[in-house]
């Protein structure tokens, strides 16, 4: 493996799991909680922000050098706004059904505070394919985040999986719902906005408690029991 893309690597693993900035720095919290009453709802939003930060990051580290320092802030804005706005345009042509249901939160992804974080102290500061390349490994932990919320809500809150994604993917994929066998339905609060506020709080302690784990881990092995004995 090259020397180049370990570090990338590592980066994803670490964004994936106890790095990931929706449950340690709570950033993009409203849409996170809002959609992930199911999969096909968490993948469409996910899908769209993906597209958004990647967009709006590439534009962003191409025009770094012609942007004035005093209208930073209101350019990023007006190029993440112009890649939400294709966003919308697009959903609202292929996927007009399950855009309906979760058409507030694709309208304000150009409030996310990760998109915008990331051109901040990112995007702006680097080469087009650099921003690139953190746009996506970024993305992929706030889609893997909304993914892992959807699936278990769906699955407690309805006892289904993967249940409308034919409003995505077409009529073939009326047949990808999984059912829970013997459960006729879920817990009706794990739907509900409460319910969404206690899952995402027992996501948020096990990535932290992964996170700790992770952390002594690195200690013990910085200073092994044998050469604190030595030193003693």
């Amino acid at each position: 493996m090259s020397a180049e893309l370990t570090p990338g690597i590592s980066r994803l693993g670490t964004v994936l799991t106890s790095g990931n900035p929706a449950w340690t720095s709570l950033l993009g919290l409203c849409p996170l909680l809002a959609v992930s009453t199911s999969v096909v709802n968490a993948l469409t939003l996910a899908v769209a922000t993906t597209g958004v930060l990647l967009g709006s990051s590439i534009a962003i580290a191409t025009l770094r050098h012609r942007i004035p320092e005093f209208a930073r802030l209101p350019a990023f804005v007006l190029i993440i706004a112009t890649w939400t706005t294709c966003a919308v345009m697009l959903l609202e042509a292929y996927a007009y059904e399950i855009y309906g249901s979760i058409a507030l939160f694709v309208q304000i992804i150009v409030t996310n505070c990760i998109i915008l974080a990331r051109a901040e102290s990112f995007a702006s500061r680097v080469p087009p394919l650099a921003a690139a390349r953190d746009a996506l490994i970024v993305a992929m932990g706030f889609a893997a985040a909304l993914l892992l919320l959807g699936a278990v809500r769906e699955i407690a809150g309805k006892a289904t999986l993967f249940a409308g994604m034919e409003q995505l993917f077409g009529p073939a994929a009326a047949g990808w719902e999984i059912t829970v066998p013997g459960v006729e339905s879920g817990l009706l609060i794990v739907v509900l906005p409460p319910g969404a506020f206690i899952t995402a709080g027992l996501l948020i302690a096990l990535s932290r408690g992964i996170a700790a784990r992770r952390s002594a881990r690195g200690r013990r092995t910085d200073n092994p029991p044998d050469a604190v004995e030595s030193r003693s």
